[in-house]
């Protein structure tokens, strides 16, 4: 149990409100830390957009490089950007400093080890943080690092194509939203080697998010994206978080499609002429990603929640790809880290060879499992909830890889604690029936007071 730890370290990685709790002196101090615990030689580092990141990354590498630690500095980038560097470069880890799509007063810190292997709260992140609370992290006698600065870009691009063939792309018509995050850069470069039209919205980086905050899991942020796609008649329209590590369609209509189908898609595709592979997928939503990896003869295997649980289990079972109903997508060529690009480029490559509406590939999949959305409760006591709705559905086949999941033949949800705010999140979804699923909706969310 962690008595009087820092507010700033979570269970996945270092997110908090600057100054107040996290600012250039526990930078500087998480630097020196890393380096006392991982004891690398090299380490990447890289920062998104936020007005604060500049000034957090220097003070994280000068606490790296006072510690003997020679720093490959990336400058501006995505955090994907970090995971492909570190194993590209045989470095011995990387650290990215993001907060990805919280407020613009917050900021955070993620790090990663050897081939990108992420450092959680169960595997150093509350060591390093227990350095940086007792003081254990000042370094011995020993040279200063250094500081090399490098633009990786065409290598990462590079990297990216290489998960299609682009002489099957048609000219499809895309619609993408940058957000004025870490994107823009990228989808540019993109833009250059690929056979589509893409009319980019917010394609400038700015940390003052002239547009908002780029989360465009909340439904209040897909407007922006879904006007355009209507506007100009696209055939999809992308739009990704502040440090893309996440991406989210919406087809020709303008309408959002649920992270839950594009794995189910995604799966599918991968799995051609690759029988026996293994896909992993979160408990929350289950049924249409296990009947679409079961169709192509693969093997679908259920995953805890949050990335690093599904990179420790991608790299334990050699997965294919893995993905989670929140849109974030792991890839076995990927170093089994996830990524917000590939299934972008995946999915023009789908609509490509299909040449049919991005709505008619996923019609069929909303009409058979249908779902709520992940709904959002604010409760006292989790635990207490929790308790009372296992009792009221106790004749149900349960799961607890991930909170609670509650199994009927035609009907199913998944309840669990956020990790990081004092929430509980529900997903239902039915066997082909929208009336079931408002009823039992309703049903469970007046037990989640």
């Amino acid at each position: 149990m962690r008595e009087k730890g820092l507010p700033c370290f979570k269970a996945y990685d270092i997110r908090g409100k600057v100054p107040d709790e996290l600012n250039e002196e526990l930078a500087f101090k998480l630097g020196m830390a890393y380096a006392a615990h991982i004891e690398p030689r090299r380490v990447a580092v890289g920062r998104d957009i936020r007005l604060s990141s500049p000034a957090i990354s220097e003070a994280l590498i000068r606490g790296l490089t006072e510690s003997g630690v020679d720093v490959l500095d990336i400058g501006l980038c995505g955090t994907e950007m970090i995971y492909f560097a570190v194993p590209h470069f045989s470095l011995d880890g990387g650290i990215m400093v993001t907060a990805s799509h919280n407020p613009p007063d917050y900021n955070g810190i993620k790090l990663v080890r050897r081939e990108s292997v992420p450092v959680s709260g169960d595997t150093g992140l509350f060591a390093i943080e227990e350095r940086i609370v007792t003081g254990s992290y000042l370094p011995g006698q020993q040279s200063r690092g250094s500081i090399e600065y490098a633009d990786i870009m065409e290598e990462y691009v590079s990297h990216l194509l290489s998960f299609i063939d682009k002489s099957t792309l048609r000219k499809l018509n895309v619609i993408v939203n940058a957000g004025n995050g870490c994107a823009g850069p990228v989808l540019r470069h993109l833009s250059d080697q690929l056979a589509v039209s893409m009319v980019t919205m917010n394609k400038e980086p700015d940390g003052t998010f002239p547009s908002g905050v780029p989360n465009p899991l909340l439904p209040e942020n897909r407007r922006e994206t879904a006007e355009a796609v209507r506007s100009h008649s696209a055939d999809l329209g992308v739009a990704w978080d502040g440090d893309f590590d996440r991406c989210f369609f919406f087809d020709e209509k303008g309408e959002f499609i649920e992270g839950y189908y594009i794995v189910g898609l995604l799966a599918k595709t991968l799995l051609e002429g690759r029988p026996g592979e293994k896909i992993l997928h979160d408990p929350r939503l289950v049924w249409n990603t296990v009947e679409a990896v079961e169709a192509m003869s693969g093997i679908p295997l259920q995953c805890k929640t949050g990335h690093a649980f599904m990179k420790e289990r991608m790299r334990k079972e050699d997965a294919l790809y893995g993905g989670e109903m929140s849109a974030h997508h792991y890839f076995r060529d990927n170093f089994y880290c996830d990524s917000g690009m590939i299934p972008f480029l995946l999915m023009l490559q789908i609509l490509s060879g299909e040449k049919a509406a991005f709505s008619s590939l996923v019609s069929s999949m909303q009409a058979r499992y249908p779902v709520s959305g992940e709904i959002n409760r604010n409760v006292a006591d989790s635990d207490l909830v929790l308790e009372r709705v296992s009792s009221r559905y106790s004749d149900g086949k349960k799961d607890y890889t991930d909170g609670l999941s509650v199994e009927y033949q035609n009907w199913r949800f998944n309840v669990r604690a956020s990790n990081t705010e004092p929430l509980l999140r529900l997903n239902v979804e039915t066997r082909g029936d929208l009336a079931l699923l408002h009823e039992k909706t309703e049903e469970v969310l007046s037990l989640m007071i």
